[in-house]
């Protein structure tokens, strides 16, 4: 009898092959055959016009094949002279930009790409590079918040006040509310400028096929589909005439959602231009200046509550720093906004925010996506609530919970993918009473007083948080049965080590009936599935596990069908089990692989197995032999796309102690409980909370983007920029698993890819402040903050 799947720890099978050295990266691509290589000429300025270009110096370099400034590009492709894409507009975005794949005029980050030189090989296009000149005219620059809203001066002369948007929403009046509360209170609340880095940077290939008219493009990113649609519309191609493959792809993160990067449209240009394969890979010090960040915020808060700590109402106005561009439109400070509320329902809300210009690297979802700023702003605020009252802080959070029997709830907002905020499933209590458990809250004074009598600083700290995961439009699958009775999955959807090839198997094993072995998933490559939309935003196994959970339904119902009549016996009365088609309580059986075969009419008989699907050997001579509604095959395609979102949700929390000498920060314990529906590999789940603790450790503790008043990035450098070692993160995490269905999706599943990561700001923040006695306002914070905050409350 075939093994349940869904919800066991099964081993991912990627493991193997990665942790042995046998992954195929895009770097690793066309190895061994003739390849030219790219490089790029980027600014060292933040700001600056630009004045003249001399490439003379690089014209008679041996080696060299091209070398292309902004002038180069409209003669190639007149939509190459164009701005990048704006790909997700927005009402609100009134002022949106974009740069060009190479500056035009201007350039407004430094690491803005100027100049592309393709040559023999890195080297020699690096020492290219560096023979071009380039007279700039210095423009003052505007980094930071501060600066971008005193707007003394401007990213781009066609921008008023720096401000590329501004969008308000509310549910009831939150400032008539918070005038006739009890009591009120405002913060001002701040996190900084952050960015993932991801062990392999960008990468593309292309190589251009001219007897076919095909180009194929191999890119690491999170969106093969969509780096498709954008090379194809800017290179002039028919969509059918590019091909976009992503292998392995060494961690993404959010920083590879975002498409075409420059050298994703160059790259392929010049590989057609030059009829040979051309290669880019980005080095470590350009992924820091010519990538994207995340983070970014300034909120001031207004609340008003009554004595029991409910919240009447909440008024939260913020600054996003989105860069000196903004091709992701404004999904991260949507989602900011929205997922501010987290778990709880004020008596009214009000939240408003300008989305502001700097000249600095360009912002785009972050693992996380708004949702770690909007965690730590309303959790920063349950706490300040509690602190007033003298309340715990776990009961002025109860007291605000969304109920069980409240859901579906409807906040009354609009969420980034265009749909109404509303909540599908959960149980917020419950959680909390298992989180409080887990990591010991009511025990906890009595550990504080035993640590206080060593003369030792402890602290500990909660943060709630609900995630929007599985946004639409949709994804696709195809199950396709071989003869052999294996299993192939297509998806269109990228991998980036999150384990679908695990997750996706289970699903199809599950309903089909066949051995997990039998299974092989292929995800991200448009040749197999050219409909998809992309791994981001905690959406794959809602999304293209919904989609493979149907398609495989499809194959299924063809092979009971094709079966019933092969064994003639009723539909109903067959199972399907370890890959066997069987008449249950008989020994009647056929192969599923034989099904397969006698799926396919054929006219030539190839080998043993295919004999049985000839034309004198099987079929009704009475009846066509591919039904009228019927195709060849034992297959089948499907797609899900929902009506809008899930919402899973979760609580950390952390027990720190902070040294009284050094100010460091020792995690003491860490506990997490989280709710993502129906789990389809609780291993692989806690194997993502335990990636997203780690990351948040750094994000709250550790890493920033420092730049200076001129907008040079001073900690570009994995020297500078700094990152927790595992002895940083948590030895342990206990973790604990709330399962409530979401009614969304036919396999009852919401998304987990984030939920490590979301509420780590909050909770350090909480749990410093508990052992400091010193209010935190501003993230991340590094000893050498903590220090000086400790002077400023005890002045020697």
């Amino acid at each position: 009898m075939t093994t349940k799947l869904f919800g066991s720890k099964v081993p991912r099978v990627e493991d193997q092959r990665l942790l042995r050295g046998r992954g195929r990266y895009v770097d690793d691509v066309l190895v061994g055959q003739r390849v030219l290589h790219a490089a790029v000429l980027r600014s060292p300025h933040a700001h600056a016009r630009i004045l003249d270009i001399d490439v003379t110096d690089v014209l008679d370099v041996e080696g060299v094949h091209v070398v292309w400034t902004f002038e180069d590009l409209a003669d190639l492709s007149g939509s190459m002279a164009e701005p990048l894409p704006l790909l997700i507009p927005h009402p609100t975005l009134t002022h949106g930009r974009t740069q060009y794949a190479l500056a035009k005029d201007e350039v407004n980050y430094a690491g803005e790409a100027i100049a592309f030189v393709v040559a023999d090989d890195r080297y020699v296009a690096e020492d290219a590079v560096s023979r071009i000149r380039v007279d700039y005219e210095l423009l003052e620059p505007v980094v930071g918040i501060p600066a971008a809203r005193a707007a003394d001066r401007l990213v781009h002369d066609d921008v008023p006040g720096n401000v590329g948007a501004r969008m308000e929403q509310e549910n009831g009046d939150a400032r008539a509310a918070i005038a006739a509360a009890p009591h009120t209170l405002e913060l001002d609340l701040t996190i900084e400028r952050s960015a993932c880095q991801p062990m392999e940077g960008r990468g593309v290939v292309a190589r251009w096929d001219p007897d076919t008219g095909r180009l194929t493009v191999w890119s690491s990113t999170q969106t093969s589909t969509g780096v498709r649609g954008c090379v194809a519309a800017k290179l002039g191609l028919d969509l059918g005439q590019v091909d976009v493959v992503t292998p392995d792809v060494g961690g993404g993160f959010g920083v590879k959602i975002n498409h075409p990067w420059p050298e994703e449209l160059l790259v392929p240009l010049a590989a057609r231009t030059l009829d040979v394969p051309v290669k880019f890979t980005e080095d470590r010090r350009e992924h820091f200046i010519s990538s994207a960040h995340e983070r970014g915020q300034v909120h001031h808060v207004t609340v008003g509550y009554d004595d029991d700590g409910r919240v009447l109402g909440l008024d939260v106005e913020f600054w996003h720093d989105h860069g000196a561009y903004t091709p992701y439109g404004l999904i991260v400070p949507i989602i900011t906004s929205t997922q501010l509320l987290g778990p709880y329902k004020p008596g009214a809300y009000r939240v408003v925010f300008e989305s502001l210009y700097t000249n600095t690297v360009m912002v785009t979802p972050y693992r996380g996506a708004g949702r770690p700023q909007g965690c730590y702003v309303m959790e920063r605020t349950m706490d300040a609530i509690a602190a007033a009252l003298g309340k715990d802080r776990t009961e002025v959070r109860a007291t605000n919970f969304i109920q069980p029997d409240e859901f579906p709830y409807d906040h009354g907002l609009v969420f980034q993918d265009g749909r109404e905020l509303e909540y599908d499933s959960g149980d917020y209590p419950a959680s909390l009473a298992k989180l409080k458990e887990l990591v010991g809250w009511d025990e906890f004074p009595a550990f504080r007083e035993e640590m206080a009598a060593q003369g030792r600083r402890v602290g500990i700290g909660l943060a709630c948080y609900v995630e929007g995961t599985g946004v639409g439009p949709y994804e696709g699958a195809h199950v396709h049965v071989e003869t052999s009775g294996k299993v192939k999955v297509s998806t269109g959807l990228t991998t980036q080590g999150q384990g679908h090839q695990t997750v996706l198997a289970q699903i199809v094993a599950d309903e089909l009936g066949v051995r997990f072995e039998q299974v092989e998933v292929t995800t991200g490559d448009t040749r197999r599935m050219p409909y998809a939309v992309g791994t981001f935003a905690s959406r794959t196994a809602v999304m293209s596990g919904s989609a493979v959970h149907l398609a495989a339904q499809r194959a299924k119902e063809k092979a009971l069908r094709i079966a019933a009549e092969a064994l003639e016996a009723s539909v109903d009365d067959l199972e399907i089990s370890d890959g066997v088609v069987r008449v249950r309580g008989t020994e009647s059986a056929i192969d599923l692989g034989t099904v397969a075969v006698l799926s396919n009419p054929l006219r030539y008989a190839f080998d043993e197995a295919s004999k049985a699907a000839t034309q004198f050997s099987v079929g009704d001579p009475g009846k066509p032999p591919v039904a009228e509604d019927d195709e060849p095959g034992l297959e089948g395609r499907d797609f899900y796309s929902p009506e809008r979102s899930t919402f899973a949700s979760g609580m950390h929390a952390v027990v720190v102690e902070t040294d009284p000498d050094t100010a460091e920060v020792r995690i003491l314990k860490y506990a997490v409980v989280h709710d993502c529906g129906h789990l389809i590999n609780p291993m692989i789940v806690e194997g993502q909370i335990h990636g997203g603790v780690a990351q948040g450790v750094g994000g709250a503790l550790y890493e920033r983007m420092a730049y200076d008043e001129s907008g040079q990035l001073l900690n570009a450098s994995f020297m500078d920029f700094l990152m927790p070692y595992v002895t940083e993160v948590p030895e342990r995490i206990d973790i604990d698993h709330l399962e409530t269905p979401s009614p969304l999706n036919p396999l009852g599943i919401k998304g987990a890819g984030e939920a490590g990561v979301i509420p780590s700001a909050a909770v350090f923040a909480a749990a410093i402040e508990d052992a400091e006695g010193i209010r935190i306002t501003s993230m991340p914070i590094s000893p050498s903050e903590l220090f000086h905050l400790r002077d400023q409350k005890e002045p020697s």
